[in-house]
């Protein structure tokens, strides 16, 4: 770029996306006199997801605002809670957060996920004809301009991964009412309804069960329901939002 300089300093949060070299605060950037902010946010590194209120000289502009020589851009990070207007609030998961996708649906939340790469300009055109929040770790398909919403997942690890998503949007919470493997809503099952699809071992144990209306998968507190309560009542006593009108299949 040979135009106007300016000045640009991202929040701490922000500076993992750009060089090393522009973390320790302000720096100087060389734009072209006709580009966007937004776009020469985006061209040092930041996804606009990330991106929260964008500061010139103090004073707060949207991502149109065309930098002129002198300015000081101040990129703050997105601020949290984080509403997300115009559809119900619901997420896509990329191929690489299968994990996290589960633990989401544990809690009642509508997470879609694709197991398969279906590639990166499909995954952000699902997101836009469902209205989806995208959560991806994965900073190029950020980019897109196709997305209708989304969000970088910033840890490796599923638990913090879980904690980083209910912090930032807050969604309604409603445990153990959709399916884990399908994401769609669970209903109350007999057993006689189910029995056909039950080890005679969980027959005999449990008198308990839903089922997804969907894949027909069935649900039982089994041996592993107690680690699961352990992530829903964590969850529930952090972050709350529990919806109280959803129902619990028993």
């Amino acid at each position: 770029m040979n135009g106007p300089e300016i000045q640009i300093d991202f929040a701490p949060e922000l500076r993992l996306f750009v060089p090393t070299k522009r973390r320790a605060g302000r720096s100087a950037v060389v734009t072209d006199g006709v580009s966007t902010l937004g776009h020469v946010v985006e061209s040092l590194g930041v996804p606009l997801t990330e991106a929260g209120r964008l500061l010139a000289d103090g004073r707060e502009v949207p991502v149109s605002h065309i930098p002129v020589a002198g300015e000081f851009i101040e990129v703050h990070a997105v601020e949290r809670p984080q509403r997300v207007p115009g559809a119900p609030l619901r997420f896509l998961l990329d191929v690489h957060l299968g994990t996290l996708a589960r633990r989401l649906r544990l809690l009642g939340v509508d997470a879609a996920y694709e197991s398969e790469d279906i590639g990166d300009p499909a995954l952000a055109a699902l997101s836009a004809r469902e209205r989806r929040v995208l959560l991806s770790r994965d900073r190029g398909l950020l980019h897109r301009r196709e997305l209708w919403a989304g969000a970088y997942v910033y840890s490796h690890r599923t638990e913090d991964q879980l904690r980083d998503v209910l912090g930032r949007f807050a969604p309604e919470l409603a445990p153990w009412t959709r399916c884990t493997a399908c994401n769609a809503p669970l209903r109350e099952a007999d057993k006689e309804s189910v029995g056909d699809r039950l080890e005679h071992g969980t027959r005999a144990a449990y008198d308990v069960f839903a089922e997804c209306g969907s894949c027909e998968r069935v649900y039982w507190r089994g041996a592993h329901h107690a680690s699961l309560e352990a992530i829903v009542d964590d969850a529930v006593r952090e972050f709350g939002h529990v919806n109280a009108a959803a129902h619990r299949p028993e």
